[in-house]
């Protein structure tokens, strides 16, 4: 579970699901923990700002719940829904995405509110740190309960999350190994049938690779129409516990997830509940984490600075792919099976063609990975 702080790692049984606590240029923010943000710069958010901060745009993060309270968050979050820990007498959804859940305990749920504030946390007002996307709004869904939640929780709050206005789908969650194996053969196929539906509506639902170093996506993120993220560390080099983002409609990228078992400035610095920051790493209300949960929301908060310039959903998923950029070369347009199209690059895919031709939700996409070359 613990490496040195925490590490973002997500593991499914039996259609159970469990994930445990597994960076025109402009100046940077003035928030006390910027210069720690090292994932802020590799994906070059700030340089994006100029053109987009991800104003209009709703992502939907769905995961352990979120504190509604931290004000590093508080102005970016809306309402949204509970689909874990409900009863027959208060059937789903049954609370707001409050990490606390319907119990009003916090049983070991941090891990929403550090994926929430990488995506948004609000930038230049002095307090934590900057979310890739300061100017979106975050809805918290909550899925999972002490990291545990049900193929159909997780299916329930996709579709809920799309018919209430999301645009962007952040999951920092994922199955074990193999278990791409029960959605291939159809014994599971409501997650995978949530993944269509969201498209459909041109909806983006980014999903964390896995942290367990197979060579593939892990459902999930292995599901069609999914875009798989792996993790890499500061240097651009593939994170030792990071699944490589290979699948079958090449739906890839990379994101900065952190190292692991290094210093806690080598991983993640975001947002926790207010005083569950581990002593570890020193801070109350923020902490350092690692795994493809925290590369993922990089890539929902570049895709949230893209479908705020009026992109459609094909758009958007061509303006992240075609700009990514391979680690050492910076070569883009070039797949790799380590990195799949390579680094996430906002500045880059802020300027792609394609901006103004869909509207704050985006437009249908059409399944097929966007062209390269």
């Amino acid at each position: 579970m613990s490496y040195r702080s925490r590490v973002g790692l997500a593991f499914v049984s039996a259609g159970t699901l469990v994930a445990t606590s597994l960076g025109v240029a402009q100046a940077r923010s003035n928030d006390p923990l910027r210069d720690q943000q090292w994932g802020l710069d590799q994906v070059r958010a700030e340089q994006a700002w100029a053109t987009t901060t991800g104003t209009g745009v709703v992502v939907t993060v769905l995961d352990t719940g979120v504190d509604f309270s931290h004000p590093d968050l508080k102005p970016n979050l809306i309402q949204g829904a509970t689909f874990t820990g409900c009863t027959k007498q208060a059937p789903a959804p049954c609370g707001n995405g409050d990490y606390r859940g319907p119990d009003g305990e916090n049983d070991n749920d941090e891990h929403g509110t550090h994926v929430a504030g990488i995506v948004a946390a609000v930038a230049n007002n002095g307090v934590g740190l900057s979310g890739v996307a300061p100017g979106a709004k975050v809805m918290p869904v909550k899925v999972l309960e002490d990291g545990s939640g049900s193929f159909e929780e997780i299916a329930a709050g996709i579709r809920w999350a799309v018919d209430h206005g999301t645009t962007v789908i952040n999951m920092s969650l994922g199955a074990l190994p193999g278990a791409q194996a029960l959605t291939i053969t159809g014994l599971e196929a409501s997650v995978t049938d949530a993944i269509s539906y969201a498209n459909a509506k041109g909806v983006a639902v980014v999903v964390a690779a896995g942290n367990t170093t197979t060579p593939f996506c892990n459902t999930p993120a292995w599901e069609p129409g999914a875009i798989c993220v792996s993790s890499t560390d500061r240097n651009e080099l593939k994170s030792w516990f990071s699944e490589l983002p290979n699948k079958a409609d090449l739906k890839a990228l990379a994101a900065p997830g952190g190292a692991g078992m290094l210093s806690c400035e080598d991983d993640i610095v975001s947002t926790v509940p207010l005083g569950t920051g581990s002593r570890t790493c020193g801070l109350a209300d923020y902490d350092y984490y690692a795994g493809t949960s925290m590369a993922t929301p990089h890539v929902a908060g570049v895709a949230a600075l893209l479908f705020s310039q009026g992109r459609t959903l094909a758009n958007v998923e061509e303006a992240l792919l075609d700009t990514a950029r391979q680690p050492v070369t910076g070569q883009t347009g070039v797949y790799s099976p380590v990195f799949g199209w390579g680094i996430a690059d906002a500045a880059a895919a802020v300027n792609h063609q394609g901006a103004g031709n869909g509207g704050a939700r985006g437009g249908k996409g059409n399944g097929k990975p966007p062209k390269k070359g």
